[in-house]
């Protein structure tokens, strides 16, 4: 995915250098909809949904300050650059992400 992420910024960058205030903001497919958001210090928070979701750039933000920066970037015990293991980061994003109005769970 940090491929296909780093290939779509550097197209956007290319095909619109002087407007990239907002950056890249999703990607679209036949199936579903990849919204991404970048932190200036490089950290980089993605959620895929469907198609008719609209723009999440404030839920992304809200992801990144509530949960990112206060559980993991504050945490001493963390390091910056390992995967995030922390069940109770998990249980919290979980929690939030089920109660956004979009979601809802697939049947099995």
């Amino acid at each position: 995915m940090y491929g296909m992420l780093f290939s779509i910024k550097s197209f956007i960058s290319k095909m619109s250098p002087t407007d990239m205030k907002d950056g890249f903001l999703n990607f679209q497919t036949s199936r579903y909809k990849l919204h991404y958001y970048e932190t200036p210090s490089g950290v980089r928070v993605v959620l895929n949904t469907d198609l008719q979701v609209g723009s999440l750039r404030d839920i992304l933000h809200q992801i990144y300050s509530t949960f990112v920066v206060e559980l993991v970037v504050r945490n001493p015990l963390v390091s910056q650059r390992d995967v995030v293991r922390s069940e109770l980061f998990k249980q919290k994003l979980d929690s939030f992400i089920r109660g956004l109005p979009f979601f809802a769970p697939r049947p099995a």
